[in-house]
């Protein structure tokens, strides 16, 4: 029993420990990109935005609801961050095409 315990709680600490990678890679695929194309745009953001910008993109809620790419670069737009669209627009194109 003592084992069992802690291994959930083990799991849960691990959970709540995501990497910003991960976390970035979820986010991507909760807005409808298939799981490949948000693996490689999650892992070209993280190497690209800082800490501060990921959380800003983060914090856009409506991007959960995005219907495609189009939708979500539009959204991504309204932060009014020239760096964040560069980075997600490009990542977009080179992980579309890649994958």
């Amino acid at each position: 029993m003592r084992a069992l315990v802690a291994g959930v709680v083990s799991a849960a600490l691990l959970a709540g420990c995501a990497t910003p990678e991960a976390r970035t890679r979820t986010a991507l695929e909760r807005t409808g990109l298939s799981r490949p194309v948000s693996a490689c745009m999650a892992g070209r953001m993280v190497d690209r935005l800082s800490l501060a910008q990921l959380q800003r993109l983060g914090r856009l809620g409506r991007l959960q609801r995005a219907g495609d790419f189009e939708e979500f670069l539009r959204l991504t737009r309204a932060l009014r961050d020239p760096e964040i669209l560069a980075v997600v627009s490009s990542s977009g194109l080179v992980c579309t095409v890649r994958n």
